[in-house]
């Protein structure tokens, strides 16, 4: 059985990258990385990945959450935010596109795993 492919949306590299090594570390495939929206959605339909772990915070004048939008407008697929943003406004507005998970930075493998697994359920 073949492991999920996971996009990861993160406009800062260092922390992209981490990311994508923790994934691997677990097993999952890394199937992209965007660093803006306009990446995420294309990269979205050119790669159909399983799974899509989205910051909140990308430079534009597009957010995460609009991309969010977005993307459940071109396929089914589960967003999980990974975002260090926990304002209540913030949430409220994240919670607007049905995420299937809410990760906060910083965090650990555990909690990037937990939080994958729930939402590939």
């Amino acid at each position: 059985m073949s492991q999920p492919r996971i996009l990861i949306v993160e406009d800062d590299d260092i922390i992209a990258t981490l990311v994508e090594w923790r994934l691997k570390k677990l097993g999952y495939e890394v199937c992209g990385r965007a660093a803006e929206g306009n990446e995420a959605l294309s990269l979205v339909q050119r790669e159909s990945p399983d799974l899509v772990l989205l910051d909140i915070g990308l430079p534009g004048r597009v957010d995460g959450i609009a991309v969010a939008n977005e993307i459940r407008k071109l396929r089914e697929v589960p967003i999980v935010f990974v975002t260090g943003h926990s304002e209540r406004e913030v949430i409220d507005r994240a919670k607007s596109t049905r995420p299937d998970g809410f990760i906060l930075k910083p965090f650990g493998d555990d909690d990037l795993r937990v939080g994958i697994e729930l939402a590939l359920r």
